[in-house]
């Protein structure tokens, strides 16, 4: 009985649906994280009449056929790229990119890796790096002597020094931008990389057209929206049952058959 493969397609397939919701509720206090959502095709259909064939020796037309499908199938899980909100922390390396964009990390391969999570600090040399130690952007070093940093919505960084009246300029903050930013490869640790699906990073400063703006003293939260992670849930857990309804009642269809006696 083919309603057996059926459902255990559907099974499956809200299987991967409740991993997915799953990892976005563990995911609701992660920096930047933003919320994935499974999306499920139909498998191929087998044609018991093929739609638009003879019908009969006087070129009669068939004009709807009979198709029978085989299931379901996961596609594709998408990333949801909208905005998370803005937590003030007024921390000066903690930063928020409002609108398009991602900072660009250097990465142990030699890779260059990107992310939103702007939750950054200096390393023993006073160089800006990320919390896993990782250089941000070209490198850009705060000088021993700086009494205050400042980092405006364009990305300068701006340090004073003591003796000094004048800010200092000591660097420049640059975001990366992609023609098809969910085609990035998320690599764990708030990092994506470049794949021929994102296209090649496009980089600009900060507030230009296209790119979105730094907030220095803030970080951007999770977009995951718990009530709709749980609506989601429980429509996903229904689902699964329904599709193991089909696999038992079949089971009681075969134990019925099995059972005729002549």
């Amino acid at each position: 009985m083919r309603s057996l493969s059926i459902a255990g397609t559907g099974m499956m397939a809200q299987q991967t649906n409740v991993e997915v919701i799953s990892n976005n509720i563990a995911n609701m206090s992660t920096t930047a994280y933003k919320r994935r959502r499974a999306e499920f095709q139909d498998l191929i259909y087998e044609n018991m009449r093929r739609t638009g064939s003879q019908s009969s020796d006087q070129g009669t037309i068939l004009p709807s056929g009979a198709q029978l499908g085989l299931g379901v199938r996961t596609a594709a899980i998408y990333r949801i790229s909208a905005q998370g909100d803005l937590s003030q922390t007024e921390n000066t390396f903690d930063l928020a990119i409002r609108g398009n964009g991602y900072f660009p990390v250097q990465l142990p391969s030699g890779e260059t890796g990107y992310t939103r999570a702007g939750t950054f600090g200096l390393s023993d040399t006073g160089m800006m790096v990320t919390a896993d130690g990782y250089q941000v952007g070209a490198g850009i070093t705060i000088p021993t002597g700086a009494t205050d940093v400042t980092i405006n919505a364009t990305g300068e960084v701006l340090v004073k020094i003591a003796g000094q009246t004048a800010l200092q300029n000591v660097g420049q903050l640059q975001l990366a931008v992609f023609a098809n930013e969910a085609g990035l490869e998320a690599i764990g640790d708030n990092n994506f990389l470049a794949t021929p699906a994102s296209g090649n990073a496009q980089l600009g400063n900060p507030g230009a057209v296209g790119y979105g703006q730094v907030l220095q003293g803030y970080v951007e939260t999770s977009n995951v929206n718990v009530v709709q992670e749980i609506t989601a849930l429980i429509t996903a857990q229904r689902a699964y049952e329904m599709n193991s309804k089909v696999i038992s009642t079949s089971d009681q269809m075969l134990s019925t058959l099995s059972n005729l006696r002549s």
